[in-house]
């Protein structure tokens, strides 16, 4: 239950996020046979799109929404189980379009921030600026050191596989974090039924998709912490070699959640 996973957190940051979810029902869209939830809200002449990572959620954005929602419009969206970039991109559009956005800012966190990197490759004239939040350059290292996990996860019970997942968020992001007890609680209420395997899966698919890097005409900022346990060393310099005329900032001691 909600209470039981947040007892730790700030009384008024929990206050903070069920005012924000009351306020901000999602709404859902159709797009080849996925189910998309997504929030839009917000004034502004410009749109911020916010795009969730591995384990997020359209709501795991809330601080930064609310700060920014009298300045700009704002879409944040809960990628589905798909299982490429291609889907993830089509997905977006259709939402984009529903909500009568045609160019945007970008946002994006670990696969959301892959994935950012494929919206600018493909549709360039839509990106006004991107952030790319504690992510990597498209690579080949994930799936090479990944392979037999991603051979034997399609057949893995569903308790299972979102049991090792919670594990994960005690053992290595808490700690890096930290110890943030929001960012262990919005972690774990994701992975006690906010989130499936199907959606793990296609998300897991969609960090390993091929894609050629761009070359970015727009300003690029890339946010990382030092002591990411997700994003290795290795890959956060080859993102920043990737995008040499981005402006890096670095954290200290963050872990891969900034709350």
């Amino acid at each position: 239950p909600f209470d039981e996973l947040y007892a730790s957190v700030d009384p008024v940051i929990i206050n903070s996020l069920k005012s924000f979810r009351q306020l901000n029902p999602p709404r859902q869209l159709q797009v080849d046979g996925a189910t998309w939830d997504y929030i839009a809200l917000g004034q502004g002449q410009e749109t911020i799109l916010f795009l969730n990572g591995m384990t997020g959620a359209h709501d795991i954005w809330w601080q930064q929404i609310d700060a920014l929602k009298h300045l700009y419009r704002i879409v944040a969206v809960t990628s589905p189980p798909v299982q490429s970039l291609e889907r993830l991109a089509a997905g977006v559009s259709a939402i984009l379009g529903k909500e009568g956005v045609s160019d945007f800012n970008v946002v994006g966190t670990s696969l959301g921030g892959c994935f950012t990197q494929y919206l600018i490759a493909k549709h360039p004239e839509r990106i006004r600026r991107a952030v790319l939040s504690n992510t990597f350059p498209p690579n080949d290292l994930i799936a090479d050191k990944n392979h037999t996990a991603r051979m034997i996860l399609p057949y893995l019970p569903e308790w299972l596989v979102l049991s090792v997942f919670r594990s994960n968020f005690q053992k290595i992001i808490y700690p890096t974090s930290s110890n943030d007890e929001l960012t262990l609680a919005f972690l774990n209420e994701i992975g006690y039924g906010r989130t499936s395997k199907a959606q793990l899966v296609g998300r897991y698919y969609t960090v390993i998709d091929k894609f050629t890097a761009p070359t970015p005409m727009v300003p690029v900022l890339i946010i990382e912490s030092d002591n990411d346990p997700l994003v290795e060393l290795n890959l956060r310099e080859q993102l920043k070699a990737t995008y040499p005329n981005s402006t890096v900032h670095t954290f200290l001691r963050q872990g891969i959640f900034l709350t």
